[in-house]
């Protein structure tokens, strides 16, 4: 699940004005954004909020402030995203941002990985709820599909330093795709260690990109960067 520094620090001296969460996802803004996802995204959020502390998905604080916190958060990814073909979220845990790139982009096809199972069962009903027919569940460690199957690009949010990610991601995307991940703003200071397992991968430096969402709340990073071998 999300890390504290997964949505970023706010700049010294900024002032960021954030919606409370009872209406930030009722907004126009928010409407505007996802479009025709906005239905499907907003059931979404209410069944996180309804049983996702329950669950043990999310913990109490959060509850307030899922679309802020989890929703947006991951939306911010989807603009980094290919358009068509197949993504892998590794970590999947409640569904972020995997859930929320399935129903944004429903051309892609989305493979959720998640080791544990009473998380894989509410990753499965989630997916019946919404009918989401673009989306496959798979319970398991990210290690354990390497030689099981390869996509245009895989993400995650807040799983593990950039290191690790990079050994445990990068094997399930093609050559040609891209590892697109959510990060905190201290992410530059994971590129150093990454290099030697990057090198290896045939990866060039990694991109640093905003991923901005809707005016008043605060964008987060994402991390991007492209398999060569």
């Amino acid at each position: 699940m999300q890390g504290s520094d997964v949505a970023g620090s706010e700049e010294p001296g900024a002032i960021v004005e954030t919606p409370d969460g009872e209406t930030l996802g009722a907004s126009d803004s928010v409407k505007a954004y996802l479009g025709t996802a906005y239905d499907g995204v907003a059931r979404y959020a209410d069944l996180l909020r309804d049983q996702g502390e329950l669950r043990g998905l999310i913990g109490p604080r959060e509850v307030p402030r899922i679309w802020e916190r989890h929703i947006l958060n991951s939306a911010a990814v989807v603009q980094y995203l290919p358009t068509s073909g197949s993504v892998a979220d590794i970590g999947s845990g409640a569904g972020l941002p995997g859930v929320v790139i399935a129903v944004m982009r429903p051309e892609l096809q989305v493979i959720l990985v998640e080791p544990m199972e009473r998380r894989t069962t509410w990753l499965s009903e989630v997916v019946t709820e919404l009918g989401l027919t673009n989306v496959e569940v798979k319970r398991g460690r990210a290690e354990e599909f390497h030689d099981a199957f390869e996509v245009d690009a895989v993400t995650s949010r807040a799983v593990a330093p950039l290191s690790k990610l990079v050994r445990m991601s990068m094997p399930l995307v093609r050559v040609g795709g891209e590892l697109v991940i959510l990060k905190g703003r201290n992410v530059v200071q994971e590129v150093e260690p990454a290099r030697k397992v990057l090198r290896k991968f045939g990866a060039a430096d990694p991109e640093i990109l905003e991923g901005a969402t809707v005016e008043g709340v605060e964008s987060t990073t994402v991390l991007r960067v492209r398999r060569g071998k």
